[in-house]
């Protein structure tokens, strides 16, 4: 990845809070790993390192992903959506762990009969989540 001028963050149609939603979805496989946010620091620090840097709503503060699990997304291909307001990072997940929760990937409640039930068959956690903080 590369450092990136003014005017590319400037077609970005940041929220009221200054973000953007950031999908991160396996290069490879083209699963939809989770969703997170950026702000302008850390799509900067994305584009500069090329790993996933994203903004942590309820710390208010940025994060590298996988800086205290080793479950780094190194950053394969960025992309920017038609209305500007949403992108998606194409990713290798390193560990192949996406989620705080010890899972492949965040999106492991699954709507059955009008409820959420969660399919452990499907998405198994395959590390303590205790031991897991991104």
């Amino acid at each position: 990845m590369k450092d990136v001028n003014s005017s590319l963050l400037a077609r970005i149609k940041w929220n009221e809070r200054g973000l953007v939603a950031a999908i991160a979805q396996d290069a490879v496989s083209l699963e939809v790993l989770m969703l997170a946010w950026m702000n302008r620091e850390s799509l900067q620090l994305t584009l500069e390192t090329g790993d996933a840097h994203y903004w942590s709503r309820s710390r208010q503060a940025l994060w590298k992903k996988g800086e205290t699990s080793g479950h780094i997304q190194h950053v394969k291909e960025l992309r920017l959506d038609c209305d500007g307001d949403a992108l998606l990072l194409k990713v290798e997940q390193v560990g192949g762990i996406a989620c705080h929760t010890g899972r492949r990937r965040c999106f492991y409640h699954l709507l059955e009969d009008g409820r959420w039930t969660v399919h452990d068959q499907c998405e198994p956690v395959l590390t303590s989540p205790g031991k897991f903080t991104g």
